[in-house]
């Protein structure tokens, strides 16, 4: 066996999987237990009591968190005009109407999208591209609008965007191994207040079933949702 499975190994012998540990302790663990020589994405996974077959389930949102992920955000603002101008003194990677184009080409080096609503008729045509990605520009999470400043600012300081998936799971980057405890705890705080926020009025039953967190290479550690009801 390599050192990897071996690290991986005593990794998981320090979890115990039958228990659900306080947030903080959670976060404790996971960072002693990361052993990969890079610096480690710290993750939660949140499993919920929703249906998300039924539109008034989904549950999706953004959340600002207070000491960012740690990764470098590469944003994409398609504008036009002072927009365009507005959007590269804001820090926005890439600008501009011809990413359009780019994008049909095969084009995906960005993580987020921002459009101004002028544009939305443009960018609706990639939607069988960057819907399955995640990707697609929308007013609820505030991708789309005339402030392409602030959506660009918001999003290089840490503002993320989550949606259920079809199993009824969230999944988010609260930041990195490297990260203080604290500034983990926060994160972590910051994103399941807003998740419990976003509560479905349709969803019966217990909302919070489980939460997870690990790292990129760690084992996953139970989190004790009854913080979170």
């Amino acid at each position: 066996m390599g050192r990897s499975g071996k690290n991986s190994l005593g990794a998981a012998a320090k979890v115990d999987r039958s228990k659900v540990y306080e947030p903080t302790d959670a976060i404790e663990l996971v960072k002693s237990v990361a052993y990969a020589k890079f610096d480690e994405s710290v993750e939660v996974a949140v499993n919920l009591g929703v249906d998300p077959r039924h539109a008034d389930q989904i549950v999706r949102g953004t959340v600002a968190l207070p000491y960012g992920t740690g990764k470098s955000v590469r944003v994409l603002v398609i504008a036009q005009g002072d927009k365009e101008k507005e959007a590269n003194e804001a820090g926005a990677d890439f600008v501009g109407v011809e990413f359009v184009d780019k994008i049909k080409q095969g084009w995906l080096d960005c993580d987020v999208i921002v459009a101004t609503p002028d544009m939305m008729a443009q960018v609706g045509q990639l939607g069988r591209v960057l819907g399955p990605r995640g990707l697609m520009p929308n007013p609820k999470s505030g991708t789309v609008t005339m402030d392409v400043s602030g959506a660009v600012r918001d999003i290089k300081a840490g503002k993320i965007e989550f949606r259920v998936d079809k199993t009824g799971n969230l999944h988010a980057p609260i930041g990195k191994i490297s990260f203080e405890q604290n500034a983990l705890g926060e994160n972590l705080s910051s994103f399941m207040d807003v998740v419990v926020k976003s509560k479905p009025s349709a969803a019966k039953g217990t909302y919070i079933k489980s939460v997870t967190i690990s790292s990129t290479m760690g084992p996953g550690v139970k989190v004790n949702t009854a913080v979170y009801r």
